[in-house]
């Protein structure tokens, strides 16, 4: 269960009244989910200004830091083929692409960092960072750091938001609420095969961040004929004076591209593939994983226009930890997201204090998730289908 205890909200609340004379917050009054009406000066208030610190070179140590370690993992693993059993050798190259998809999440993690502009007092650093960083691993830095900009500005928003926005009942093609025979739900509809159910998970863990980059896949849906690409700087996620920083962050994946296309034709495509592709595959696993738990709970609503506002909108986050070991080299971007998300400029090694002081702030309005990761995934793949058409706040529902 979510571990924040939730209130009844009264309808007839000031803030809220100030962008909707009457806001349908219905569902949120039968769930008990009390609407916050913090300011964002609150908060920063509760952080210790020394949280918002960017240091450049406490920022390139954590880069040396994950470069030691995808070198000692990638010398490591080029032992493998001399141990003489098959099965050793299957073991420990699974081993290796465990543990290189766990670092390279880290290292797309301070590149991201640079994308808020997080790394460093200096745009010029944080940018040169990112773009090396991001292009190392197949993302455009740019074209995301603009997308990825938009997602936070409209963070659990049912119009602004650029991902993992849910689909309504209607869009999802069901008959209305009051024509429906299954009401609420349960739905037998949204049943899957456990064959259905395993090819989702499979193309959604392998194929969903390519996928997303390439053609806007589970994106955010724009009415327009172009192609809506991270790889197209004239589509309608960019506005036109992106248009160089976009063909620089293409510039940066096709030369990327090329350096792979080099090594492939001087070690060999199947040791780029064990070397390089299979992390890549477990790096697309932790970034689809870790985004849709941060924003996808049957228990947490999103907001539309008459209600949300940035601060309501970041505080439907939710932090989860991984664990110790994988929360240290993910830099702890999962179980710190919520402070991440109203002030993303914190560095990451100030984020576990920053949250400290923010939790108490926030109050029972801060969202943290502590089911097992497996459980936790399954209960919103499970349950987290639909929302209702109408409503200023609407749950999930299946």
């Amino acid at each position: 269960m979510i571990t924040t205890t939730t209130l009844s909200n009264k309808k007839k609340n000031g803030n809220i009244m100030k962008k909707q004379d009457n806001p349908n917050i219905d569902e949120a009054i039968k769930r008990g989910w009390e609407i916050p009406d913090y300011t964002m000066k609150q908060l920063r208030d509760a952080i210790p200004s020394h949280c918002f610190r960017r240091d450049t070179f406490y920022s390139l140590s954590y880069v040396l830091h994950d470069a030691i370690f995808v070198t000692i993992l990638a010398f490591s693993a080029s032992y493998i083929d001399m141990v003489p059993s098959v099965s050793l050798r299957v073991g420990l190259w699974s081993i290796y692409w465990v543990l290189q998809g766990i670092v390279a999440m880290g290292v797309w993690v301070l590149g991201h960092e640079c994308g808020h502009q997080a790394f460093s007092p200096s745009k010029t650093i944080n940018n040169s960072v990112g773009l090396v960083l991001h292009s190392l691993l197949l993302t455009p830095y740019h074209s995301w750091r603009i997308s990825h900009s938009r997602h936070h500005k409209g963070t659990g928003s049912m119009s602004k938001d650029e991902i993992y926005v849910p689909l309504t009942r209607s869009k999802r093609g069901m008959p209305s609420r009051q024509r429906d025979p299954e009401g609420d739900g349960p739905h037998g509809t949204f049943e899957q095969s456990p064959v259905a159910t395993l090819y989702s998970m499979f193309s959604m863990f392998v194929l969903g961040w390519p996928l997303y980059l390439i053609n806007n896949f589970g994106g955010r849906h724009y009415d327009s004929i172009s192609w809506i690409s991270h790889l197209n700087p004239k589509c309608d996620i960019f506005n036109e004076n992106h248009f160089w920083e976009v063909t620089e962050s293409v510039g940066g994946i096709l030369s990327m591209i090329g350096f792979l296309g080099y090594l492939c034709q001087n070690l060999g495509i199947m040791t780029v593939i064990k070397f390089y592709g299979i992390p890549y595959i477990f790096l697309n696993f932790w970034l689809v994983l870790i985004t849709y738990l941060h924003h996808t709970h049957p228990e947490v609503p999103h907001y539309r226009d008459g209600v949300w506002n940035f601060q309501r909108g970041a505080s439907l986050t939710i932090d989860r930890s991984y664990g110790k070991f994988i929360d240290h080299f993910h830099h702890h971007i999962s179980d710190t997201h919520v402070v991440h998300h109203l002030f993303s400029t914190i560095p990451h090694y100030h984020a576990q204090e920053a949250t400290f002081y923010l939790k108490k702030a926030m109050g029972k309005h801060y969202q943290s998730d502590n089911t097992p990761i497996p459980l936790a995934f399954w209960q919103s793949w499970t349950r987290c289908y639909y929302v209702e058409d109408e409503g200023d706040v609407v749950f999930y529902k299946h």
